[in-house]
């Protein structure tokens, strides 16, 4: 067994076992093609007020800027779907990603452990762990390695599992035996364009309007959600689900096995009032190492109120 085969083989065996459900590894070259449809994307106005998202442009088309001597990008997938749902049908829903604790550290450990046994076993490796928080296009690089396709609704989908994954990258320094890109089994299907109750998937598929999506209207913006909006949120009060609920190839998808994922006791319980009630007290509580807490207590009431006023008008 060569080195590359050999260093391919004991990765993809320790992320396994650490629960990462897929592994993909592609090159670690320029993305010419993905950095001008970014750059379409940009001057379209389509990241809104998420201006984070034209910086470092050079950095997020060339994974070279970010780990030098990069020769590898590992594309990770880690399932946190769950069939639980919340008990009250009328309560103000939240993205079931949100459920437990914050997949940015949970993810980020496993990472940097699978790193630090690639640099026991082989010797000097230099690389970058990354969670969604940083210039990586990581759907684009899990599309490169093979583990699925980019859906009609910018989803990264695997073919024998759907899309209710987290994505996560290791950039090294490291060959390893190339995987290739998949076929696109989205077809003639429409359902997420025609689910999609803000119109933020463009007709044809495959072009997010993020200035248009729920996530980002209860996640990113931070001033007051525009009144020509009521009524389209379909109750979602953070992120949202509709496209991947409605995705046929969701119906592979299977309980993830994470602790941490679960939800706090209380989440899945609480009624309608309860949310409209809601104390800051209880939601530090409830949403003590949550993803929730990145639009703060305020942010979370703004949401629920605007669900409110679209009930009550």
């Amino acid at each position: 067994m060569d080195k590359r085969t050999l260093h391919t083989h004991l990765l993809r065996q320790e992320a396994e076992r650490l629960g990462f459900s897929f592994v993909g590894i592609a090159q670690a070259t320029q993305m010419d093609e993905e950095a001008r449809r970014l750059e379409e994307w940009l001057n379209q106005n389509k990241h809104g007020q998420m201006h984070y998202m034209a910086n470092h442009f050079d950095k997020r088309t060339d994974p070279r800027k970010l780990v030098e001597g990069a020769k590898s990008v590992v594309s990770l997938m880690y399932n946190y779907y769950t069939p639980t749902a919340q008990t009250d049908s009328e309560a103000p829903k939240i993205s079931k990603y949100a459920f437990g604790q914050d997949y940015h550290f949970v993810i980020k450990h496993k990472l940097k452990s699978l790193l630090a046994f690639l640099q026991a076993e082989v010797g000097e490796v230099n690389g970058r762990c990354f969670v969604d928080s940083a210039p990586v296009l990581e759907r684009d690089w899990a599309k490169r390695s093979g583990v699925g396709w980019i859906g009609k609704n910018t989803m990264l989908i695997h073919p024998k599992a759907g899309s209710y994954f987290f994505l996560a990258e290791l950039i090294l320094d490291l060959d390893f035996v190339y995987d290739h890109p998949i076929k696109d089994y989205c077809g003639t299907c429409t359902r997420c364009i025609d689910a999609c109750p803000t119109e933020a998937i463009s007709p044809e598929g495959y072009v997010m309007d993020g200035s248009k999506c729920i996530s980002y209207f209860t996640i990113e913006l931070k001033e007051a959600i525009p009144e020509e909006y009521k009524g389209s949120f379909d109750n979602w009060m953070f992120g949202c689900d509709i496209c991947q609920e409605v995705c046929p190839w969701n119906r592979f998808s299977t309980s993830h096995q994470e602790e941490a994922f679960e939800p706090h006791p209380h989440l899945l319980q609480m009624s309608k009032r309860d949310w409209l009630d809601l104390s800051e007290e209880v939601f530090r509580t409830v949403f003590r190492k949550s993803a929730v807490k990145r639009t703060k207590y305020k942010g979370l009431k703004r949401n629920i109120a605007f669900l409110y006023k679209e009930a009550s008008s």
